[in-house]
């Protein structure tokens, strides 16, 4: 799926990603309430990451790996991410064999997300050494195990194969948030809310508008889970007991303590050459324009 260019230029088209741990920062979200020419485009982190790369799209959420990538492009907002200290719950290693033994073989990535592909990447190597084989795969848990020792989920597949795994337990489920933080003691940032510095150039006034609609919508998310909750039950399935513990132990603030964790994973990405240069996080201002 790609995103066509945006034909009215004037309008801002924001990016929209339906996994429930962007839920809170969306679900109170509304677009007439800016006042501003805004249009929702809905789409899988890995098409947005693309689209906001090629200027279809103009702001949103993306992962935290395709800021790194085209940093000179955005500006961050500061009080919007998608970050965890510690467990996660939604980013998750399956595995049919010790992890050490695993990462000697072949790892299985889901293609929904380059943040938490490079983040095990990251660990593989900067914490145990090890260099496995990688195929991409779609998210079907079982045929990746087919194929490989481990598999790596993300987001809504992977809660649901975890809730399987419950069932038979088939496979060792390791959390990625949980490594990183019991291996570096720091936040880890999964997604960011990037704006491009061409679009906050040309429309100043409204992306503070939209910035502050969307802090709006989380303070009201995190006031009350109760909606999300509810929601999530009806629509993903799973517990409320579940949720509420899924929506806590997320945290969507992107201050300096979640800014170090972050840059602690571009110096170890820049460090393995996944990332072609130095990263530094352009934090944006009411007086930012570019």
């Amino acid at each position: 799926m790609s995103i066509p260019l945006n034909p009215q230029m004037s309008t801002i088209r924001i990016g929209q990603i339906d996994y429930t741990n962007v839920w809170p920062i969306f679900y109170h979200f509304k677009p007439e309430q800016t006042l501003s020419p805004v249009e929702l485009v809905p789409a899988i982190p890995s098409t947005l990451n693309k689209a906001m790369m090629e200027g279809s799209i103009d702001m949103g959420p993306i992962s935290a790996f395709a800021y790194g990538i085209s940093s000179e492009d955005y500006v961050l907002f500061p009080d919007l991410s998608v970050s965890a200290y510690g467990a996660v719950n939604s980013i998750l290693l399956f595995l049919n064999k010790p992890l050490i033994e695993a990462l000697q073989g072949t790892i299985a990535l889901t293609t929904s997300s380059a943040t938490s592909i490079n983040l095990f990447k990251i660990i593989a190597e900067k914490r145990y050494g090890a260099q496995p084989s990688y195929i991409s795969m779609d998210p079907q848990l079982d045929r990746m195990m087919e194929n490989a020792d481990a598999a790596l989920l993300i987001g809504d597949h992977a809660i649901r194969a975890y809730w399987a795994n419950e069932q038979h337990g088939r496979y060792q489920v390791l959390d990625l948030g949980q490594m990183w933080h019991e291996w570096t003691g720091h936040w880890m940032t999964f997604a960011v809310w990037a704006v491009r510095k061409q679009a906050l150039v040309s429309h100043p006034s409204d992306i503070g508008r939209i910035v502050e609609a969307f802090e709006r919508s989380k303070q009201k998310s995190i006031h009350n889970t109760d909606p999300l909750i509810q929601t999530a039950v009806q629509r993903v399935g799973g517990t409320e007991k579940f949720w509420r513990h899924y929506f806590a132990n997320l945290n969507y603030d992107f201050g300096p303590r979640q800014q170090q964790g972050l840059q602690l994973y571009f110096k170890y990405a820049y460090e393995l050459g996944l990332i072609d240069h130095h990263v530094q996080l352009d934090i944006w201002s009411e007086n930012k324009v570019g």
